[in-house]
Formats: structure tokens, sequence, C-alpha cells
């Protein structure tokens, strides 16, 4: 068994991130007055070599800090591959704005633009290929037998069941299961090729043979009462202990505690948004994005109105209740992609595919998600947000709040315009569940740069969905 050396694994990956950012930057700068390509001679430019290569003392330690920010940082055993190549992009794409902003509050009109474009195209392909290669390094290795970290479990309950389903449905991890200890199931019983190897007792012989990198207690609610002397066991042993609860329905994916004069509180659920700092930043971003967005779109909407008026009889907007937040109701807009009906039928449910109600200009709209421009209306009044979960009508809120757990959470935040369920397909006549999930995860993980990464999705995601229609 090889130990995990995860302190010298991130040193090393540091290492090799700040040789790829500055190679990037000699490689953008070479292209740009060295290279035949440009046929441009460094002597006579603005300003002189030595300049352009000082910035790197900044260049370098700034983007690693951004990479951090960015959680390039995290165990590459959990991480997927797409968000990580998601989040060097945004780094990337922050640390240009920086440096921009920087030359712009110092009045330097002489730098390159050109070059600092290069190097942004540059170092996000060189930092993808560099960390795509190390995750296959790893991989490789582990398939291998090396870099493996061996856990043993203790307890069975839910929580072991659903510990073991994510190792066995995530091989590149590198984690193997060693087997479970729990006095109340039988030794042998076997969970998806995990077998229970004896009674909780047997840590005393177990940890001094010094064979596992981790042990995860996974009591189940029963044996809570054991907790204080296994983990006592563990920390004396130095192995690495960590603690699944058997009550994971009820926790947020990121559990909040605070500290009473010494007493641990955990908050059953954690709302970033209810900071008042964070609160204030996201509305400011609602207003900038939705004015832009009204800009960019307005003949798109000009256009969607015409084709509405002259296509069929009634109303261009259509208005209808939605629940928002703290279940607030609100006149939620879209354009009209229905011919009129009575009240008592347009509640009845929701569009079905080839629903015979939908307009031939209402088809386009819906497919396109155009109908929902409106709505940027509601953000600058207040009722929505850019990014949030989808606002639901009363009558289905009523439904799911008696069927769906946890289904009512989604009304401490604002509802917006695009989510994260629904760039992960779940719109229309989809998932309840599934999508409340979704919402919750967001809700639960909220932060500046996942609304940013959101809306970027939206753009390849969002607008068009088998799901809409």
């Amino acid at each position: 068994m090889i130990k995990d050396n995860q302190k010298y694994f991130n040193r090393l990956h540091l290492l090799i991130d700040a040789l790829v950012i500055a190679v990037s930057y000699m490689l953008a700068w070479y292209l740009k007055f060295a290279s035949p390509f440009f046929a441009s001679d460094p002597a006579v430019g603005a300003l002189q070599w030595q300049t352009y290569f000082e910035l790197l003392y900044f260049i370098v330690p700034g983007y690693l800090i951004l990479y951090y920010y960015f959680n390039l940082y995290t165990p590459k055993r959990a991480t997927v591959h797409k968000y990580e190549i998601l989040n060097i992009f945004q780094a990337n794409t922050v640390g240009l704005i920086l440096l921009m902003a920087g030359w712009y509050a110092i009045k330097q009109i002489h730098f390159s633009r050109s070059m600092m474009a290069m190097f942004y195209v540059i170092n996000i392909i060189l930092s993808t290929i560099s960390r795509s290669i190390i995750r296959s390094l790893l991989q490789y290795f582990r398939r291998k037998g090396y870099n493996l970290k061996y856990i043993l479990l203790v307890g069975y309950s839910r929580a072991t069941e659903e510990y073991i389903n994510r190792i066995n449905g995530n091989p590149q991890w590198g984690y193997v299961v060693r087997g479970i200890l729990d006095d109340a199931v039988p030794r042998g019983t076997v969970y998806r090729g995990v077998k229970v190897i004896g009674s909780i007792a047997n840590l005393l012989y177990i940890l001094p043979e010094n064979k596992l990198d981790e042990i995860a207690i996974t009591l189940s609610l029963n044996d809570y009462d054991k907790l204080e002397h296994i983990v006592d066991l563990c920390e004396k042993s130095g192995v690495h202990t960590k603690f699944i609860p058997d009550y994971n329905s009820l926790f947020p994916s990121r559990p909040y505690t605070e500290d009473l004069m010494g007493l641990a509180v955990v908050n059953i659920r954690y709302v970033p948004l209810t900071n008042t700092l964070n609160w204030v930043a996201k509305r400011i971003v609602d207003i900038v994005v939705s004015f832009i967005g009204l800009i960019v779109f307005a003949p798109i909407m000009l256009l969607a109105a015409i084709a509405i008026k002259g296509s069929s009889k009634g109303p261009i907007i259509f208005k209808q209740e939605r629940i928002g937040l703290h279940n607030k109701p609100f006149e939620m807009f879209k354009f009209r992609t229905m011919e009129v009906q009575k009240p008592g039928t347009e509640k009845k449910g929701w569009t079905v595919k080839d629903d015979p109600r939908v307009t031939k200009v209402g088809k386009i709209l819906r497919k396109t998600s155009m109908d929902e421009l409106p709505q940027l209306f509601n953000i600058i009044k207040g009722d929505m947000s850019i990014v949030g979960p989808r606002p639901e009508r009363p009558q289905f809120v009523e439904k799911f709040k008696e069927e769906i757990p946890r289904y009512m959470v989604k009304h401490q935040v604002r509802p917006g315009l695009t989510g994260w369920a629904q760039i992960n397909g779940y719109r229309g006549d989809t998932s309840i569940k599934r999508r409340i999930e979704y919402d919750i995860f967001y809700i639960e993980n909220w932060t500046m740069s996942f609304d940013i990464k959101i809306m970027f999705l939206t753009i390849f995601k969002g607008f068009i969905n088998k799901n809409a229609y």
C-alpha cells in the first residue's frame, strides 16, 4: 500500500501551474514580437521586453490565487473534469479583466492587448492539457494499484450503502473499501462486493496494523452511543477519520456550523444568500445583466411581439401567477405562445409535447426559450433573479410541498430566469424530485462564480432544450 502524499502532490501541482502560466506568457510574447508570424520587432515596440517580463512577478502568483479561488486545487479524486475546464476558463477570464482594469487605472496604453489575448488563449489550452495529463496519469497509476486509498467502514447503515455505491461507481477515484465492521449485521454479509468482516471491537486489533489510509464512520442512528469511543480509538491511531451521518437526507451538502460559546451548532439549512453582502451583490448583477439583456434582445423581442400579434388573437404578453421568494405570489411575464384560453382550462396542467393549444409562432418561441425574455422586467422589478430555481404556479406548490421532501426550500431565494436544474435538462415535463435536488444544491452552494458558470452554460444548454415545448 502506498500512502497518499497529497501535501507533496499539491506543491508539485502548484509548481506545474506556475510553470505553465510563465511558459504561456513567454510564448505569447514570442508569437507577438519575435516570431515570423507577426513580423514585429520588439526593439521598435513602445515598451522594452524587460517591462513585459517583469510583469510575470505579478501574473504568476496572481493567477495561482485565482486558480485557488476557482477551486482548481481541490483533490482530483472527486472532481468532474468538465467543471475543472470551466473553472480554468473562468479564472483566466477574471485574470484578463483584472489586468485590463489595472492598465486602465495606471493609464498604461502601450501594453500589447493582442499579446495578452494570445496569453489568455494559450494559457487556457496549456492549463487544460497539463491537468488532463495529470488526471490521466493518476488514473493510470490507480489502475496499476498505486496511489490507492484503503478505507474501512465502521457501522452498517443507509450511509454505508450510499458510500459504497459512490465508490464503486467511480473507480477513477482510487478508493478501495477493505470491509465493514458492525455489531448487528452478521459477519460475511456482502453488499456490492464489500464484506462485513467483524464487529466494531475488532478496531482494537486492526488499527495497530497501520494498513489503512482512512476510516469512515457510517454508524446507524441506533449505534450513535458508540461514536465517541470509536472516534477516540481512531484518533489515537493517527488514521484519518471521516464521519458520514445516517441522516444525510436532512443535512445540506455543505453543513454550516456556528460556535455558540464552545458549543457546535449545525444549521440544517445553510443559505449563503441570506448574507446581506451576498444578497446585494447578486441584486446588482441581476439589474446590470437584465438591462444589458433588454438592450441586446430588444430587436428579437420586437420581432416576437409583431409575430404574435399578427398570427393569433389575444395579448402579446401572458401574465401568470407564480410563487416567489418567501412564498409570496407575483405575476410572471412571458410572450403568449398559446391560443387564448379560459382561466380554468389554463390551470389544468403543464404543456405537453405537440400540445394543440400552442401556436406556430409559440412553438418557435418555446423551443428557443425566447418566450421567457419578458421576465427580464420581472428581474428589474425584483420578483425574480437571473439565476435561481424556476417559479411554480400556486396549485402545484400546494401539491408538491406535500409530495416532494424539502420542496419549499426553493422559496428561500428569488426564482430565476435560468437555473442549475434547467441547464442539466430538468425543465418542462421532467422529474420534479430531481429538479428540486438540483435547486437545493444551487441554494446551498451559491457563489457568484457559480452564477456566472450557470449563465455561461445557459448559452449552450439553456436556450434550446429537447424538453422545451
